[in-house]
């Protein structure tokens, strides 16, 4: 069994609407409360983190299934979306949506293009950001597959 250990080092200078900064390997970046909160809004934020903590391990999970397959694919794109719910001043990530757009070559098969749409979604109850949130935060897939013509 392998085990992979990942660090991240916060600082914060004060009170709620304070900026402070994180870093961890590769990232590097200053956070704070998003205006939508009431917060300045500089930098990013945990809403922000955990929908792309989510939105890449999701996309890379399934760029690696379709790789594995001889499945021709052109582009593979994605948009995602949070939300979070704030009733009586408790705030509840409640919901993240993925959708996915797969362009696949010309000539797919029926078979091939049956198989991503498969793979697609077998990536969401895969992916471990998914599998942790699971039961925490709902997960919504809406694939959007193309074949070029």
């Amino acid at each position: 069994m392998a085990e992979h250990s990942f660090h991240l080092t916060a600082n914060w200078p004060g009170g709620r609407n304070d900026v402070g900064t994180i870093a961890s390997g590769q990232l590097q970046t200053k956070v704070s409360i998003p205006p939508e909160m009431d917060g300045p809004g500089i930098g990013t934020n945990p809403d922000e983190m955990l929908l792309g903590a989510a939105a890449t391990c999701y996309i890379i999970t399934l760029a690696a299934m379709l790789e594995r397959t001889s499945i021709n694919v052109e582009s593979l794109t994605m948009q995602s979306e949070g939300i979070v719910d704030v009733t009586n001043g408790v705030f509840t990530y409640k919901k993240i949506i993925h959708k996915p757009q797969i362009t696949l070559s010309s000539g797919t098969t029926v078979r091939d293009a049956s198989l991503t749409q498969k793979l697609a979604e077998k990536a969401e109850k895969t992916c471990m950001i998914s599998k942790a949130i699971q039961g925490n935060v709902a997960l919504e897939l809406q694939v959007h597959l193309k074949i070029e013509e």
